[in-house]
């Protein structure tokens, strides 16, 4: 009888400790968010540190010749344009779909108070107190992982380096589908500011999609956009790159190409850090030639669909170690 309690009291000791240990065991998956390592830590956490060949060298200075088109030229060329004007802005795309993957373009019709505001409202965001952003976490009950919300990328090995950003991620196509439980709602412009640059980026990605159906020949320019249906997904990537104390150790984001048919980066000024890997050498890319400009990225799905005549470029954040990057990343799949 006793040796029956004794047993019996024995193993609900050790069921008690199960949930312990798989707690324990969990938090690998769960890592530190960046910008609270940033504020307290001297040196980056191994988990962040690049294998020493895959850490950052110093990247080549852009060439002077970065491609930028006047989107507004672009799409409505003069009707008597004799192959200037448009024409023009059209041979610059192509060159740098055929040299880059990627480009900046001016003149898009977004108005510059409106980008401003939402990239003042990304930052007041982030530089909230942790409780607050904790709100909209991409956790459910602080250890499910989904991917929209605030907190890092999932992580799906022990293993696995991480990198050195912060985001919050967040459908806004279909509007229908939106969880607006994960918009913030502090500062009280960001709803708004977000909603508004959504729907202006609509246009832009028209007119860029349906340049580059001209450019590959095709006689229908509304090609690619109905290759996507009525009520294609889009989501906001607001990425916060804090300061590392040893920026040549880690990467804000790894090399990777985008899985979207086209991606529109909004970056905030002076913030530079994005490099992308062409015939071997990475290069930086400027952060904005124009105070307004935006980067157009084309994506592995465009690549798909285009038969790879647009080829999706690699590209990689590093990070500082004085200065902060703020970017929202539009992208449509």
């Amino acid at each position: 009888m006793e040796l029956s309690i004794c047993r019996r009291i024995k193993w609900r000791a050790r069921t008690s400790e199960l949930p312990i240990m798989a707690a324990d065991e969990q938090q690998w998956q769960v890592p530190a968010l960046v910008q609270e390592l940033s504020a307290t830590v001297q040196e980056p956490p191994g988990r962040y540190v690049q294998p020493e060949q895959h850490r950052p060298a110093a990247a080549a200075a852009p060439p002077a010749s970065f491609p930028i088109v006047d989107l507004g030229r672009l799409s409505s060329p003069s009707p008597d344009d004799d192959g200037g004007g448009g024409g023009d802005e059209a041979a610059k795309l192509r060159r740098a779909l055929d040299s880059w993957g990627l480009f900046q373009v001016t003149n898009h019709g977004i108005e510059a108070s409106l980008m401003d505001e939402l990239m003042s409202a990304s930052k007041e965001f982030f530089r909230q107190p942790l409780q607050v952003k904790r709100e909209f976490s991409n956790l459910n009950d602080g250890e499910q992982f989904r991917a929209e919300g605030y907190g890092n990328d999932k992580v799906r090995s022990k293993d696995q380096i991480l990198d050195w950003s912060d985001r919050i991620y967040l459908k806004v196509e279909p509007e229908d589908e939106r969880n607006l439980a994960l918009w913030p709602k502090h500062p009280s412009s960001f709803r708004d500011a977000l909603h508004e640059f959504t729907v202006r980026c609509r246009r832009v990605k028209r007119d860029v999609l349906r340049a580059m159906a001209r450019i590959a020949g095709l006689d229908d320019d509304e090609h690619f956009i109905d290759q996507l249906g009525g009520r294609a997904t889009v989501h906001a990537r607001f990425n916060c790159y804090p300061p590392c104390p040893r920026p040549d150790l880690v990467m804000g984001i790894k090399p990777h190409s985008d899985g979207t048919v086209i991606t529109v980066l909004l970056v905030a000024r002076g913030a530079d850090g994005l490099q992308v890997l062409r015939d071997g050498v990475w290069y930086s890319v400027p952060s904005s030639s124009s105070t307004h400009a935006l980067l157009i990225n084309v994506g592995e799905s465009m690549e798909v669909m285009s038969n790879g005549m647009f080829r999706s470029p690699v590209h990689r954040v590093v990070t500082s170690a004085e200065n902060e990057r703020i970017s929202l990343a539009m992208t449509k799949q």
